[in-house]
């Protein structure tokens, strides 16, 4: 579940559309703009296409990859369509329908180091847009894009690093929440359709100072659209995608209350080395904060050491970040200022009275640590 923080960009829509077209995007419930149900069956690959009819949607990529010497990069490519007007009386081809955002960070764990960038274009052909025929999302000259074979292709070039890099799904997708219906808050219509492909076989180039490197590893995407809200008091999230060297993935999230307890819409789910899933409600797991990191440019501390406990599967996993700085500040783009990164799992499984070890690798998003809570934010 993630990615929902860039839903209302208040001051970044007024930037490109005037102030009358950020009441647009505040109030969703004065337009006529599509909601998430139950009935509506999400169907992988023919969903990967634009959602127009639906207010919110986002194409994300998380990756943990190695070069021929072993070194380790993670990266996040992220592509986010806010709709601005469902039913614009304007017909001409200028008319401001979407908007879109796109983060792209890349992460050398061997050097410590984190870079990021970020856009924002109104959508048309030479600005940014996806197409609802076949998938292929862009924004100026970062896209992703499905080839003939189903593999996803994306490319973004930041200038001082860059991305190169084609996956191939390795397992069925899994249709998160209720067959791909995603609830995240008491009103039904607080949801998302969203499903994920867990384990992406990853070949590829990233670029850093004009240095051309060769890699291979795994990544993960997840795909959302609806028209939602969360509902008041949400203070952010928390997001672990996981990929485990035994075969299976973990999601899970925590939806965090003003007074720290998770949200009762808080989930996950494992999926298994054949690709069956088993679904946790929030009961069934915890998440205990161990170490956090203080950022020195927006003072935000963040947990970037944590425990997870799931006694239902027996699994208990420390997760660490690979990076300690891995904040993102969007000004450019969604102007929300979050923490998400490449993290290393270690911990063990206990089965039939027998203990195993486990690692692995992954992904982790923090929201609603720096600045207003979410629910602020997603008005």
């Amino acid at each position: 579940m993630t990615r929902v923080l860039m839903a209302v960009v208040t001051s970044m829509v007024i930037a490109v559309v005037g102030t009358a077209g950020a009441e647009i995007v505040r109030r969703p419930a004065d337009d006529p703009w599509a909601r998430a149900t139950p009935a509506r069956p999400v169907r992988v690959p023919a969903d990967h296409v634009a959602h127009p009819e639906y207010r919110i949607e986002w194409w994300y990529y998380t990756g943990n990859v190695r070069d021929g010497a072993g070194r380790a990069y993670g990266y996040q490519v992220t592509f986010f369509r806010v709709g601005v007007d469902a039913a614009p009386a304007n017909p001409s081809a200028f008319a401001v329908r979407d908007l879109y955002m796109t983060h792209v960070a890349l992460t050398d764990a061997s050097g410590r180091e984190h870079r990021f960038a970020d856009r924002l274009n109104r959508a048309g052909v030479h600005w940014a847009g996806a197409r609802t025929d076949r998938y292929d999302v862009w924004n100026e000259d970062w896209r992703a894009s499905l080839d003939d074979q189903g593999r996803h292709r994306i490319v973004a070039d930041a200038g001082s690093f860059a991305l190169d890099l084609t996956l191939s799904p390795g397992k069925p997708a899994v249709l998160q929440g209720d067959r791909g219906y995603s609830r995240k808050g008491v009103d039904p219509g607080n949801a998302s359709h969203y499903y994920s492909l867990t384990r992406m076989p990853t070949v590829g180039s990233v670029r850093i100072d004009g240095r051309t490197i060769t890699v291979e590893g795994s990544s993960w995407m997840d795909h959302e659209f609806g028209t939602s809200a969360l509902d008041a008091g949400t203070r952010g999230w928390d997001w672990f995608a996981l990929q485990l060297e035994d075969g299976r993935e973990l999601m899970l999230y925590a939806l965090r209350l003003d007074d720290g307890r998770p949200s009762a819409f808080s989930s996950g789910t494992l999926v298994e080395r054949d690709g069956r899933t088993t679904a946790l409600a929030v009961s069934d797991f915890r998440l205990t904060p161990r170490r956090s990191w203080r950022s020195p440019v927006s003072g935000a501390s963040y947990p970037v050491e944590w425990d997870v406990s799931i006694p239902r599967l027996g699994l208990t996993l420390r997760v660490s970040a690979a990076v300690d700085a891995q904040e993102l500040r969007t000004r450019r783009s969604t102007n929300v200022t979050y923490w998400e990164g490449a993290v290393r799992v270690s911990g063990r499984q206990e089965q039939a009275g027998r203990q195993s070890a486990v690692a692995g690798v992954g992904y982790l998003e923090m929201t609603g640590y720096s600045g207003a809570k979410m629910s602020d934010v997603m008005r």
